[in-house]
């Protein structure tokens, strides 16, 4: 059996969120190594902020980076060389959509050749709804720059030389060792695939699981990480703070009453819009954040002792954030 403390603990740990790792390619891999969800604008820089040292506004432009539309077709930063696992590993099982998915992507390979475009141009031009062009992604000959103000720009690429079984073999073992323990189900939701894909790709994956039991029912966890879930965790972090979407709490179902056990302190995080940062002090989610400009404001979920709200003041005058004229200002909402 293992505990709520003993879960979160891993889960901080393989997301690098009680150490930054050290500046560098090789850490940018890592800290998306289950992608970073960008579909808020510069979401994607503030979680590579929260795991990796000297995190600066153009972090992104390094060209180990890419953006496309990964899993639920959301806006997501990968590393370059990870293009497969999240395009292909998500490329549909059922023959119809994964014709319209190649389909779509010789119409758009067709017309952009080597241009590029945003993405409402294409559509118009290929006579769809722009969004439709995202279905194209899967077949990992598209990439985007979307940051948020204006339309994403879009771009094709040649296809990776990857089988797609092997790509979702990947990205179930990346889900796998990023939130587990969890389930088939769980990994089907998360990528935005089929819940028959789901089953068949921990089928596949099965050799290397090992079933245990949660606080929240039976799950799985890769079996080469069972000693690190039953070591004695280091110390967490003082504070970090996390984008909307960030990958430590972009959760569903059950999930999010272990991280979260208070049903109030949940509705406040996992909002019917769209979704606040998250507050980690100590290990623990105390509350949530919004930004405007230069002004943090953080509404707090329990009381913070002045040490914490310190190291929470430090977090947010850290972040690396371009259009900040002058210090950053916390607003505590309590």
């Amino acid at each position: 059996m293992l505990t709520r403390a003993q879960v979160l603990a891993f889960r901080r740990h393989v997301g690098a969120l009680d150490e930054r790792l050290p500046r560098g390619r090789r850490s940018l891999r890592r800290a998306a190594w289950a992608g970073l969800q960008d579909s808020m604008p510069r979401a994607a820089l503030l979680s590579i902020h929260a795991r990796v040292q000297g995190t600066e506004p153009s972090t992104l432009e390094d060209p180990s980076l890419v953006q496309l539309w990964g899993p639920r077709y959301s806006a997501y930063v990968v590393a370059a060389r990870d293009v497969a696992v999240f395009s292909l590993g998500r490329l549909p099982d059922e023959a119809g959509a994964r014709r319209i998915a190649e389909d779509l992507a010789a119409s758009v390979r067709g017309l952009l050749g080597d241009t590029r475009m945003t993405y409402g141009e294409a559509g118009r031009a290929l006579g769809h709804n722009p969004n439709r062009l995202r279905y194209a992604a899967p077949t990992g000959t598209i990439l985007i720059r979307w940051e948020g103000a204006r339309q994403p720009i879009i771009w094709t690429v040649p296809r990776p030389d990857v089988d797609p079984r092997d790509a979702r073999l990947e990205l179930a073992r990346r889900y796998v060792h990023v939130f587990g323990p969890t389930s088939a189900a769980a990994f089907a939701q998360w990528a935005g695939i089929g819940p028959q894909g789901g089953i068949a790709a921990f089928d596949a994956l099965r050799r290397w699981l090992t079933p245990v039991r949660t606080p929240i029912g039976d799950s799985w966890i890769l079996t080469s990480d069972e000693p690190t879930l039953r070591a004695a965790p280091g110390p967490a972090a003082s504070a970090r703070l996390l984008p909307s979407g960030d990958a430590y709490f972009l959760l569903q179902g059950r999930d999010r009453e272990l991280l979260v056990p208070d049903a109030h302190r949940r509705r406040a995080l996992w909002t019917s819009r769209v979704w606040p940062g998250a507050v980690l002090v100590d290990g623990e989610i105390i509350g949530t954040w919004r930004r405007e400009l230069g002004t943090v404001t953080i509404q707090t979920l329990r009381r913070l002792s002045r040490a914490a709200r310190d190291a929470v003041e430090e977090e947010a005058a850290s972040l690396p954030l371009p259009d900040i004229q002058g210090r950053v200002v916390v607003r505590w909402d309590d």
